[in-house]
């Protein structure tokens, strides 16, 4: 109480407080302990729980450079980054699964070998029992079985006998129409639904498979296919579990790059028929303009192709390295159909050539008539001379030897004038003596000419009429001059070596009847070789792809000799390649054996070979290949392809070989 007494009670602070110091510092010193422990382990932890989240950034890093070779990420005991960790391996593996199909695909360069590596990738992606593939034809109105695949083998066709769908047919199976109203169908095909597809359930001994059917469309989104992937169906709902929709969602990205490599061999395919196209075209037209050369064009691919064949099969050590990729296969093949595309530029009249005189027609009728004016002067002169008095029998005498005489020159001009034989030296001084007889002509021979000769006709001045002009005359008039871009000088970029005549034609009448052997003059000969000029600057004017660049070579080469003395570049044999080195036996051995030239019959295989191994034995034409053309009979079965039987006789292999200058 108020009046009641108080007890006041004196500790010392340290020692009331002391427990209390004691428990905090006890405390503190636990708590530090405990910190320093746990900062190492905490360490050790965060390191442990990083871990895999930098392998995901390592991971994530080597996917953005396209580097699928990084091993997959470590499990981590946290469930997020261990999900995160399971779906980074499998988009890796996805997209590195997508890359490789991708770049197989592409790397196939033939379209049949590409339908069946879309094929195989797709069903294995798909875990499938079997696979087929329709692509479409009739510009989308039809689908035709391109492909079948049945437990990894690749299969025949035909023997399936599966049929062609008609997309406008009313009776299409259910699985195709509703393909044609969506890019993906899955469905169960039971037999009896399977139509003709039927053969592939009886393959897979199964009444029943689950369809995985997609639609193959290009990158204008026209369908360019279909593809179907058969699955097991064992009546349990695990077997579409390989169909899930992020596989299926895979399986349709494959097969939309397998449709653009699809459409992609398909245009190139077409590029390449259409390049054949119009190579045929071509040939065609060189037909067209001279039948007598068009068969050649045709004939020689064909006996080039013989020749490489066996050259390629051969088991001789000398053609061991000659093995023709599919490229080059078809860089021959464009060069032998090209090799005379030249021609195009030579005038069929002097490639037709069939008489000295020829022209655009055959000057012998003008020469014919001017004998014909020589023999009505001398039946003139007979008859003038009667009149005045002279005597009848010493003049009919004199007219008929005169008479005889000129019948037996213009016969003599007229043989000449074939071109069949050799001139030898008494004939050229028989022509010339000829050529000295004179006819009076009345007319001015200016008159209704062209501009053009009538230009070279006033190189002279005109001569008064009536004037007496050679039987058989070489007038400056027919000297027709080269233009300057005609001209082929000696350092030309195109690397020719060719004799080029003053004048671009000279036909002048004794001129052209003097040829001393077959009917072509020196100038008209020139014209005829500036054919492979033409084919040589055409096909180097061609943006040939890579593989093709060895066309212009190769077709450029079949008029070269083997010892530098050809055309037009002079080629050793070092310097031209075996496919240029076949063309030349080809085209040497089509032209010594064709039945369809005007100015020669064509020779018989024994004939033809002879001839052959006399240049063979001169190093005209490549002495190896003219062995295996005589050893292999390539040119027997040229000869049943296209000699006629006449053509065709026994012969002596042995005897031509030791003739050619080669071991027999």
């Amino acid at each position: 109480g108020p009046g009641g007494l108080q007890l006041a009670l004196l500790v010392p602070e340290d020692e009331l407080l002391a427990d209390a110091y004691r428990l905090r510092w006890q405390g503190a010193l636990i708590t530090l302990t405990i910190l320093l422990l746990c900062l190492p382990l905490g360490w050790l932890i965060s390191r442990v729980l990083v871990r895999p989240l930098r392998a995901l950034v390592q991971e994530a890093d080597a996917i953005r450079s396209f580097d699928f070779k990084v091993p997959m990420s470590r499990r981590s005991p946290v469930l997020e980054v261990d999900q995160l960790s399971v779906s980074m391996a499998r988009m890796k593996d996805t997209l590195a699964s997508f890359f490789e199909i991708n770049a197989s695909l592409s790397a196939e360069t033939r379209f049949d070998p590409l339908l069946q590596r879309v094929l195989s990738e797709t069903v294995k992606l798909a875990q499938a029992k079997a696979g087929l593939i329709y692509l479409s034809e009739s510009k989308g109105a039809r689908l035709e079985p391109h492909g079948l695949i049945i437990d990894g083998e690749h299969q025949d066709l035909p023997r399936f006998n599966i049929a062609t769908k008609d997309l406008s047919d009313q009776r299409l199976p259910d699985w195709l129409r509703q393909l044609t109203d969506s890019d993906t169908v899955v469905t169960t095909l039971g037999f009896e639904q399977a139509g003709s597809l039927q053969s592939v359930l009886l393959a897979l001994d199964s009444p029943s498979a689950h369809l995985l059917g997609l639609r193959l469309r290009n990158r204008h989104h026209e369908m360019v296919g279909m593809l179907l992937l058969f699955l097991e169906d064992s009546g349990a709902e695990a077997d579409l579990d390989v169909l899930s929709p992020d596989r299926i969602a895979f399986i349709r990205a494959v097969s939309a790059t397998a449709a653009l490599c699809i459409e992609s061999q398909r245009l190139q395919n077409k590029q390449k028929q259409l390049l054949d196209a119009f190579i045929q075209l071509l040939a065609g037209a060189i037909d067209a303009k001279s039948p007598y050369t068009g068969g050649h064009c045709q004939r020689v691919p064909a006996l080039t192709l013989m020749l490489a064949e066996a050259a390629a099969a051969s088991h001789d050590p000398r053609f061991a390295t000659y093995q023709p990729t599919d490229d080059e296969w078809e860089a021959l093949h464009i060069a032998a159909w090209l090799h005379d595309c030249g021609k195009v530029t030579t005038p069929e009249y002097v490639v037709d050539k069939a008489t000295k005189l020829e022209t655009l027609n055959d000057r012998i009728h003008e020469i014919r008539t001017r004998f014909e004016v020589l023999k009505r002067d001398a039946w003139i002169n007979y008859w003038q001379a009667v009149a005045e008095g002279g005597d009848v029998t010493a003049l009919a005498a004199e007219r008929d030897a005169r008479l005889r005489a000129l019948d037996d020159d213009f016969a003599f001009v007229a043989r000449c004038n074939l071109g069949a034989e050799f001139m030898a030296e008494a004939d050229q001084q028989r022509l010339q003596h000829i050529a000295q007889r004179t006819w009076t002509r009345t007319l001015d021979d200016r008159l209704g000419v062209s501009w053009e000769e009538q230009r070279r006709q006033e190189r002279t001045p005109a001569p008064s009429l009536p004037v007496q002009e050679r039987l058989l005359a070489d007038k400056p008039e027919h000297l027709l001059e080269r233009s300057a871009v005609e001209i082929m000088t000696a350092d030309n970029p195109w690397g020719f070596k060719l004799q080029v005549p003053a004048h671009k034609y000279n036909r002048g009448e004794l001129y052209n009847l003097s040829v001393p052997r077959g009917t072509l003059t020196a100038e008209e000969r020139y014209v005829i070789n500036h054919h492979i000029v033409q084919t040589i600057i055409m096909l180097n004017h061609l943006p040939f792809p890579s593989h093709l660049q060895s066309v212009a070579e190769i077709a450029g080469g079949h008029h070269e000799k083997m010892d530098g003395s050809g055309y037009p570049k002079q080629l050793k044999r070092e310097q031209m390649s075996l496919p240029a080195r076949m063309m030349a036996i080809a085209d040497i051995f089509e032209a010594l054996t064709a039945a369809d030239r005007p100015y020669k019959k064509g020779k018989t295989l024994s004939e033809a070979l002879n001839i052959m191994a006399m240049m063979c034995r001169d190093a005209h034409i490549d002495p190896e290949l003219f062995e295996l053309f005589l050893q292999d009979q390539i040119y027997q079965r040229y000869a049943e392809r296209f000699l006629v039987p006449e053509q065709i006789d026994a012969v002596d292999r042995q005897a031509l070989l030791k003739k050619a200058g080669l071991s027999a």
